[in-house]
């Protein structure tokens, strides 16, 4: 069923968001996108979720927020800093970009209040979250509460893969008609490398884990 109501999705190009694009275009009657630039490591998921968008029909829109690149050093937005290949056992993977979903949160509810939007879409996850703190059911909930007090309005963030394991993130890909784009499109290699990627980095090694369980449990 589809709400009488439009969406913006927070869409990076990757396999998270990129299945989210497609969950709200089930859902939704009107989609459109927000792409931010943080200083990352590599521009091509630009260009990427830019093409995945217009392949969709759906507006896209890209935000420089560089400024997050320079308030914290991590090694997805300081090239000098080796990335984690693991998470350590006593705190946050290297990867982790403080209070950036926090931001991203707050940029997208300040650009959909400005298109009468109330619903925001991210890809976050709680089952699969890498460590992250900003990825939690806990947090979503709270930022969701603080941006519609601080706005006066009624946002609901909507986070469809929050209780889904990588390889259920997959299986939705593959309900929603979507699975090939997904595999075959998106950009979630911190190395910059399209599809499959390099298969060495944190987010190829949790994509192919994902993939392997899917396929395998698909097979039987």
């Amino acid at each position: 069923m589809k709400y009488n109501q439009s969406a913006l999705v927070l869409h990076s190009g990757g396999q998270d968001s990129t299945t989210c694009l497609f969950w709200a275009l089930k859902h939704f009657e009107q989609v459109r996108t927000l792409c931010i630039t943080y200083g990352q490591r590599h521009a091509l998921e630009v260009e990427v979720a830019k093409k995945i968008a217009e392949n969709a029909g759906v507006a896209f829109q890209l935000l420089d927020a560089n400024l997050i690149s320079k308030l914290a050093d991590n090694s997805l937005t300081n090239h000098t800093i080796a990335m984690d290949s693991d998470k350590p056992a006593d705190s946050y993977p290297n990867t982790f970009v403080p209070g950036r979903n926090l931001l991203f949160l707050t940029f997208a509810a300040v650009i959909a209040r400005s298109h009468g939007i109330r619903n925001i879409v991210t890809g976050v996850s709680q089952a699969d979250y890498s460590g992250y703190p900003d990825c939690r059911d806990t947090f979503i909930r709270s930022a969701n509460t603080t941006l519609n007090l601080a706005m006066d309005e009624q946002f609901i963030i909507h986070t469809p893969l929050m209780w889904l394991s990588k390889a259920d993130t997959w299986a939705l890909a593959d309900e929603l008609g979507v699975f090939d784009l997904v595999r075959n499109q998106t950009l979630t290699c911190y190395n910059g490398i399209v599809a499959d990627g390099c298969g060495h980095c944190p987010a190829c090694k949790l994509r192919k884990t994902g993939l392997d369980e899917y396929l395998r449990s698909k097979a039987k």
